[in-house]
């Protein structure tokens, strides 16, 4: 499989985003690093260090966007990701979490229809390989701390800062 990488620049460092043939997005983050891109993959969607080929990719307009103010134009970028069926729902379940809006972990399961699974929505979200896409970040601890994220704590609560203003102020453009 030939995927394509493509890095951009944005206030919380270089993404990374890789994407197979399709536009789909297989991993993502904030990252130069194409082997820690990869290394979020499992083996069965992974391509191989030398089918990876920069390029260009449709969701990188999509990550300016955000960063412009539109929180919401991550959306409708397409992903790829495979997993068991409570990791799919997850998945899922995490691109219907409104920005500005963030869960805890024990409401992540409750959404999920297994409130006592905490760590098993938890493993969702750590498992998560196209970060900002399907978005992982709006999940917190149960007592409302940032926990942890793959890209970093401060890269989380700079995210879910710009997506609060994003929904308090939803008529004004969030500063890059």
């Amino acid at each position: 499989m030939t995927a394509t990488i493509q890095f951009v620049d944005t206030p919380d460092g270089p993404f990374g985003i890789i994407a197979d043939d399709e536009g789909r997005v297989l991993a993502s983050g904030w990252t130069s690093d194409v082997d820690a891109l990869l290394a979020r993959l499992t083996p069965s969607i992974r391509p191989a260090a030398a089918d990876v080929v920069q390029g260009e990719t449709t969701a990188a307009e999509a990550v300016r966007a955000y960063y412009a103010g539109d929180v919401h134009a991550i959306d409708a970028v397409e992903v790829r990701q495979t997993g068991g069926e409570f990791h799919t729902r997850g998945w899922a379940a995490l691109r219907g979490i409104a920005p500005g809006h963030p869960l805890s972990y024990q409401e992540f399961a409750a959404e999920l229809g297994r409130p006592t699974a905490v760590r098993a929505a938890a493993s969702a979200c750590a498992r998560n390989a196209p970060a900002l896409f399907v978005p992982c970040h709006r999940v917190l601890r149960t007592d409302g701390t940032l926990g942890g994220f793959a890209w970093g704590v401060e890269v989380k609560r700079s995210l879910l800062a710009r997506e609060s203003r994003a929904a308090h102020e939803p008529f004004a453009s969030v500063p890059a």
